[in-house]
């Protein structure tokens, strides 16, 4: 079952819902790593084509930054977690804080500690999500090493719909907004996590809800 037109209404509210599921796991973990009380807008959460996920985002000329994780195991899939660079930077910001103890601002960081705190930050965020995932299907997994990325909207989402269109074509796009106690008033960080299964695990899944 690749094709998205293929998925009754059934089978996409109950996608959907593993969706917000997992993305409330990943907000009580990052709560966590970055010692901030964090509450998640309900998240918008969309099953789309691989090769449609530009036309679901703003401004494609717009600079993010991009995690990548491979999963392997009894469900298979890529994740990617988007943010725009302002709010990615200000993640950084705040797990540095919390590591040292003392507030260093973006532009002092060198890159390859911005990019290791990222990288943390993105694997925490996209780990939490697959968790809740096994632990609906009793699965185990396995994650690789993370990727990290800095570029134009457009060329993610231009490498991601190459590479991994190769592995299945339907991709379950979960985005909110999170509400970081501390920060001031009304400041709120997006992310984008986007779920990419493998078909098999696709299949797997829909079993699983009992909406085969």
């Amino acid at each position: 079952m690749s094709e998205l037109a293929s998925f009754n209404s059934l089978q996409l509210d109950a996608i959907k819902e593993v969706g917000n599921i997992g993305t409330g796991n990943a907000a009580t973990a990052l709560s966590g790593l970055l010692g901030h009380m964090i509450q998640m807008d309900v998240p918008e959460t969309e099953l789309v084509s691989i090769y449609e996920l530009a036309e679901h985002y703003g401004d494609p000329m717009q600079i993010v930054g991009a995690v990548f994780v491979r999963s392997t195991g009894g469900f298979q899939c890529s994740l990617i977690f988007i943010q725009p660079e302002d709010d990615a930077g200000l993640m950084v910001e705040m797990l540095l804080k919390q590591q040292f103890g003392t507030f260093i601002p973006i532009s002092e960081i060198p890159p390859e500690m911005t990019d290791s705190a990222l990288t943390e930050v993105g694997n925490i965020v996209l780990s939490s999500f697959l968790n809740a995932i096994n632990i609906l299907l009793g699965t185990q997994h396995q994650i690789s090493v993370p990727g990290v990325a800095h570029d134009m909207l457009s060329s993610i989402l231009d490498v991601v719909a190459s590479i991994y269109g190769q592995m299945g074509e339907t991709a379950l796009l979960v985005n909110t907004e999170l509400k970081v106690e501390g920060l001031e008033a009304g400041r709120k960080i997006s992310g984008q996590i986007i779920l990419l299964p493998d078909p098999e695990s696709l299949e797997l899944l829909l079993k699983k809800l009992k909406v085969d």
